[in-house]
């Protein structure tokens, strides 16, 4: 239970229980991601990243660019996958709505701020899943207008 009335800061209490967490933990395991850490106590995305910071400078963690953080040393460790990445997910979550014909052709998806709002993430999180579905051809975008689904022959074969 963090302790919001007592002289240590926030980011320190997070970072002595996720130490203790990883504590047990074999070399390559996956840590909690900032939006997890972010979620599970109720903070802001810096304060996250500050306890994050801490185990890193510990050397007891290491971060890998677009992969997250995993446990040890960063001397070639061996890691496990991480699960599906977020935005990875949102993107599949948004197909799958598309294709149930909740959102039809022509017609909008919603904008940046409500998926940010519905599936609690980051903006880039979104912005990387609208890439996505972009690359894909799930999506078109309209300058200055928002993010519409492509006609159904546009769609990649399913």
């Amino acid at each position: 239970m963090l302790d919001y009335e007592g002289d240590t800061h926030i980011y320190l209490q997070i970072a002595a229980i996720l130490r203790e967490r990883v504590a047990g933990l074999p070399a390559g395991e996956p840590i909690p991601s900032e939006a997890e850490i972010q979620e599970e106590f109720g903070v802001a995305r810096t304060t996250a990243r500050r306890a994050v910071h801490v185990l890193r400078e510990e050397g007891l963690i290491y971060t890998v660019q677009g992969e997250g953080a995993f446990v040890g040393p960063s001397t070639g460790a061996p890691r496990k996958q991480r699960k599906v990445p977020l935005y990875q997910q949102i993107a599949a979550d948004l197909t799958e709505q598309i294709k149930a014909g909740k959102y039809q052709p022509r017609r909008p998806i919603p904008g940046e701020t409500a998926l940010v709002k519905q599936y609690g993430v980051a903006r880039e999180t979104v912005r990387r899943a609208m890439a996505l579905l972009r690359e894909r051809g799930w999506i078109y975008t309209v300058a200055q207008r928002g993010s519409y689904v492509s006609q159904k022959d546009s769609w990649p074969e399913i």
